[in-house]
């Protein structure tokens, strides 16, 4: 049975890939994105592009018109965010404010306005986005690495909180994600250690699926390119 799922950031690298994943199996997608049109279309996909996620009014908007096209929603996979590199010493206190607004706050906004939805699917799911790199922070990551930190947790207080309902919540915690931009920026790196958009996409698709029905608050770890 085909489901209604929204993939924000669904313009950029990865958000492409894990919304065609959800397309070739017959799902309804929707893709939200801050970014005012996506590079390449997705057939049969919703697309809604030029949303603030940290804007409640605008997000609001961006549920109903998925309601009104799909006819509910089952999964959000909350994809959109950002990242910066830079040290304390050198870096802007700003930074910290604009990645727990990109990392943190749209996954809140759009999730909190999406649990009536959620809720009433009888297989509601929750995915978010976070990262190996705030497990464990390295130099220049504290911005980024304790926005993720938040994403984490916001992903194990909620599982908690829904658990009687249908609805799961769990995160996917990649290492670098093995794209063409990440491959020029380290030529030198082994991306053996690396995970490609795909195999995101396929942890996901298995979250979404009824076999996930017993994993909720899971921060699941994707790190390897196979």
């Amino acid at each position: 049975m085909a489901q209604s799922v929204i993939v924000t950031g669904g313009f950029g690298a990865l958000g492409q890939v894990v919304a065609k994943a959800f397309a070739d199996r017959g799902d309804k997608v929707a893709r939200v994105d801050f970014a005012p049109a996506a590079p390449s279309p997705l057939p049969g996909a919703l697309d809604i592009g030029g949303v603030d996620l940290t804007d409640q009014a605008a997000t609001k908007a961006v549920l109903e018109q998925v309601v009104a096209a799909h006819g509910g929603i089952d999964v959000l996979i909350n994809i959109a965010g950002g990242f910066t590199w830079e040290t304390m010493e050198d870096g802007s206190l700003d930074s910290w404010a604009r990645m727990q607004a990109m990392n943190v706050m749209t996954a809140a906004t759009i999730t909190k306005l999406a649990l009536p939805e959620l809720k009433k699917s009888s297989q509601g799911r929750i995915i978010n986005m976070g990262a190996g790199g705030a497990v464990k922070a390295d130099m220049g990551m504290g911005a980024y690495a304790a926005s993720k930190a938040g994403v984490h947790k916001l992903t194990e207080a909620l599982a908690v909180e829904l658990m009687g309902s249908s609805v799961t919540v769990n995160a996917v915690l990649p290492s670098i994600i093995d794209t063409p931009t990440n491959r020029k920026d380290m030529p030198d790196a082994d991306p053996k250690g690396w995970v490609t958009p795909q195999g995101i996409a396929e942890v996901m698709l298995f979250l979404a699926s009824p076999a996930s029905g017993a994993v909720t608050g899971a921060l699941i770890p994707a790190v390897r390119n196979t």
